[in-house]
């Protein structure tokens, strides 16, 4: 009788990308779908918007050996006018919040673009309760508003925190517990 060792389970990794399949791009409205409509109620059929249309739509992606698998956090950024970047609808899946930072690698990823792309302002608005993760992440409150009926904080990042990401469709690989 041949005896094995035990295997050590390896946590599964995420790719954090720009969405470039149609996959991802489903799976991406679908996220937003459960999260603005379903869970939050902030929206009553979709959240879909002009904005959709130029934006650029990224992804975190869980990995089945190490293909991806499916979309479990997005969020898209789009160019207001020249320098002058946004990022919107960052949701992670409920079922995959407890990983971490899988929110902080988008919200990266998102700036990190930007930045590659001439970027010299980058804003968000931010539900409250997550004001504290923006603020680690080195952003900083410029004031505060009512959008949907839900407080926001209106937010700048510190670009200078960002390195300038050239190919967000390659975007990283992310192991739970190390940094990209």
């Amino acid at each position: 009788m041949i005896e094995l060792e035990p295997r050590q389970f390896q946590c599964p990794g995420y790719y954090i990308r720009a969405a470039s399949k149609p996959f991802e791009a489903r799976g991406a409205e679908a996220l937003r779908r459960r999260v603005f409509v379903g869970e939050q109620g902030i929206f009553k059929i979709h959240d879909r918007d002009e904005i959709d249309l130029v934006a650029t739509h990224l992804v975190a992606l869980s990995t089945y050996a190490h293909e991806a698998d499916q979309v479990v956090g997005t969020v898209r950024i789009h160019e207001e006018r020249p320098g002058l970047w946004w990022g919107s609808r960052l949701a992670v899946d409920s079922d995959f919040r407890q990983v971490g930072r899988l929110g902080s690698e988008l919200i990266r990823l998102a700036v990190c673009t930007a930045n590659a792309r001439g970027c010299d302002t980058f804003l968000a608005h931010v539900q409250m309760q997550n004001v504290p993760l923006f603020r680690r992440l080195k952003w900083t409150v410029l004031d505060e508003i009512m959008l949907h009926g839900i407080p926001h904080a209106r937010m700048t990042a510190d670009l200078g925190h960002y390195p300038p990401c050239d190919d967000p469709n390659a975007g990283w690989y992310m192991k739970p517990g190390r940094r990209g």
